[in-house]
């Protein structure tokens, strides 16, 4: 069979890649009653943002990569009409430690009274708590007017400053490192560690990092929905890119999975992009070519020099257990506990710590992560047989892993790591988690693991970076286009992760790309 049977020879637009960036795009265009063509290299569309049972012969099927919902704007859920729903955690964190030798911890969530004697329990007092009020006032009031911006034209850096309107947030967020504000604000080195654990994720950096991108990381994680909540998507994350696939179709886009590009060549005013299928090559033309992939990709799709990529920096474990594991600390009950983030080793002293070592070259003597269990929040995900015998998901994110640790020997150093990594949590549980792990069909434990090794592997992330490269400010910066999706080739743009305002599921590179199309096609 021909590579190109069933492909018309042009559409107005060619997006390479079905990752829900891409799956937006294409709806919004079709939408618009464009001719819309979407050429994916694996079997199926999604990207990172698929549901999959990774447990053999077991009914669960986990958000196996990106995991939870905060940046992608209701706008975008509307506009599309897509049947995807998420729910809200009541419980937003829950930190174990030991003090005076005894177990305790700080639970953040479940009402004012309670998180306000969780953090007297803690500290002893009341300013820590009143400090942690002020600062998320702060963030929060920060996020009521930046996240509307994120699907408009990029605004300049004065024009983004005065719609913040504050001075004080201004120079925390966007001037100074964030360590500077976590040290001046908080006293307490466990609430200081949660605070800065939303500044590292998936980013490898110092509190003081003079560059700042820990500041960028933070800013995407409390801005999100103009609120900062961290969202489970309801059936998985499969069911986001489920809902954007069915609503491209729908609109008349053509999804062809099973198709590789591997070359575009442009002109400015049309395009021929080259993919490669099972039964041979094939050529298609377009007007527009939006790329859902890394800068990398692009450039090497284009015959442009790559960039150096961004190193990812992060451990992400999935597991299913028969049954959530008792806590030392017997003042809170394990559904709490597990239903918003569990920080572990993620005091402040300890992320520095971390850090240092990883800079070294070696791995963490203490590896900080964070995990949350999906199930307790939305148990669609497992069959209901697994339900009704109190199964549960449990999903982990590891910080301070940069890629380059993994060098000498993935596969080994992952197990050390991995290994490593549970010895942290079972310092604060009253049972080893080992004994809680579910078993496949195989009669195998329902645990798996992935580096920044394994990412680029299996998703072609440069580095391993979930970002596909470091987060950037979300205002013009030179050669950042309009839209911030726009590329030296002008009619080829960059709707992934890596354009201005991406990374996370979001959808707005996708939205970007595709108004950056509309506005020229309607000009």
């Amino acid at each position: 069979m021909p590579a190109h049977e069933g492909l018309h020879r042009s559409y107005d637009a060619v997006i390479v890649g079905g990752g829900h960036n891409g799956l937006v795009a294409a709806a919004y265009l079709a939408r618009a009653g464009r001719s819309v063509l979407v050429l994916e290299r694996l079997g199926n569309t999604g990207g990172a943002a698929v549901s999959t049972r990774p447990f053999t012969g077991v009914d669960a099927r986990l958000s196996r990569y990106s995991y939870l919902v905060s940046l992608l704007p209701r706008k975008i859920v509307r506009d599309l009409g897509l049947d995807f729903r998420v729910r809200t955690r009541n419980v937003s964190s829950y930190t174990p430690v030991e003090r005076d030798g005894r177990p305790t911890g700080l639970l953040v969530g479940g009402g004012e009274r309670r998180t306000r004697e969780a953090f007297a329990r803690l500290t002893g007092g009341e300013r820590e708590y009143q400090a942690w009020q002020r600062f998320y006032d702060m963030t929060g009031r920060v996020a009521q007017r930046i996240f509307p911006t994120l699907t408009e034209p990029l605004p300049t850096r004065d024009e983004l400053r005065l719609r913040v309107d504050d001075e004080e947030a201004w120079r925390v967020l966007f001037e100074e490192p964030i360590g500077v504000a976590v040290e001046d604000r908080f006293a307490d080195d466990l609430v200081r560690g949660v605070v800065l654990t939303d500044a590292l994720i998936g980013t490898f950096a110092d509190a003081h990092d003079p560059s700042l991108k820990q500041n960028r990381c933070f800013l995407y994680h409390v801005i999100g929905g103009g609120t900062g909540a961290w969202d489970v998507p309801v059936g998985g994350m499969g069911a986001l890119t489920d809902a954007l696939a069915t609503a491209a179709r729908d609109a008349g886009a053509v999804l062809a999975t099973g198709h590789e590009v591997v070359g575009i060549s442009a002109d400015g005013s049309s395009a021929e992009i080259t993919y490669r299928t099972a039964e041979g090559e094939g050529t298609v033309a377009a007007r527009h070519v939006l790329v859902n992939a890394s800068p990398q990709q692009l450039a090497v799709l284009t015959g442009d020099q790559p960039p150096t990529p961004a190193e990812g920096a992060q451990l992400k474990v999935n597991m299913l257990l028969k049954r959530l594991p008792r806590l030392r600390d017997n003042e809170v009950d394990p559904r709490e506990a597990f239903s918003g983030t569990f920080h572990i080793a993620e005091g402040y002293q300890e992320l520095a710590t971390a850090h240092a070592e990883a800079a070294a070259g070696r791995l963490p003597t203490a590896p900080p992560s964070e995990i949350y269990c999906h199930s307790l929040t939305d148990p669609t995900i497992l069959g209901p047989d697994l339900v009704e015998q109190g199964y549960h998901t449990l999903t982990l994110f590891g910080l301070h892993t940069p890629a380059r640790l993994f060098d000498r020997d993935n596969d080994a150093v992952r197990e050390e790591l991995l290994k490593s990594t549970l010895a942290q949590l079972d310092a604060h549980l009253a049972e080893p988690l080992a004994d809680c792990l579910a078993t496949d069909a195989d009669g195998r434990p329902c645990i798996e693991a992935k580096t920044p090794l394994d990412l680029e592997r299996d998703l072609r992330l440069p580095g391993g970076n979930i970002f596909h490269r470091e987060l950037s400010w979300p205002y013009t910066q030179e050669g950042t286009g309009r839209w911030g999706v726009e590329t030296r080739h002008t009619n080829v743009l960059l709707c992934g992760a890596g354009a201005v305002r991406g990374g996370g599921v979001s959808g707005v590179p996708g939205h970007n790309a595709a108004m950056a199309v509309l506005e020229e096609l309607d000009a």
